[in-house]
């Protein structure tokens, strides 16, 4: 049997069986436990239906800058959140996202966008070249495809979606404008021909 002494008061002392002591002082319980395993589950499926996501560290960032960065990102639809590293490891292996074990150290939060892949990086990637070092980008994923903290940057560089669109928008219509006024040009010479 496996025993730990303990002596107290002047050598009288009392004898732990170390099993007991592993099962009953280290371990969580068994609802803390059901809740993590829930908490991790949840998160993975977060993970799997996100458009995209960035992976931040927050350390030396002010409550007062932090509100701020939420309320920001909330309104531009993006679920940001800190989150253990662990627990964050798991669902990431549940989610088949690979290749984060490198970065999930320190201070970790996630920012999670459901559609836009392009909002999240934009607002982070603002926050963190104003940061002086504060609040750095990590990595981040798109389509459930891990990418650098370069590929990050440069997601925050491209137009936002609504300008892509706008400017989808114009290219279609400028060929379409330039073949209306051909035709009504043509269409004045006719008349002015034939008057």
């Amino acid at each position: 049997m496996n025993s730990i002494s303990l002596s107290v008061f002047g050598g009288k002392g009392f004898v732990l069986d170390s099993k007991f002591y592993k099962e009953d002082l280290n371990m969580p319980s068994e609802s803390v436990l059901a809740q993590k395993q829930q908490y991790v589950a949840d998160l993975a499926e977060k993970l799997k239906n996100a458009a995209g996501g960035v992976l931040v560290d927050y350390k030396g960032i002010s409550v007062e800058d932090d509100t701020k960065l939420r309320k920001e990102l909330r309104e531009a639809g993006v679920d940001y959140f800190v989150v253990k590293n662990t627990l964050l490891k798991r669902a990431c292996d549940i989610a088949g996202l690979e290749g984060l074990d490198d970065v999930l150290s320190g201070t970790t939060a996630v920012a999670l966008s459901a559609e836009d892949i392009i909002v999240a990086p934009k607002i982070l990637n603002k926050k963190a070249e104003g940061s002086n070092g504060t609040f750095s980008i990590k990595k981040g994923f798109v389509d459930g495809q891990v990418i650098t903290k370069e590929e990050v940057e440069a997601y925050a560089k491209l137009p936002s979606k609504e300008t892509l669109l706008s400017q989808l928008v114009f290219m279609l219509q400028s060929p379409i404008q330039r073949f209306a006024i051909a035709i009504n040009e043509i269409a004045k010479k006719n008349d002015e021909a034939s008057a």
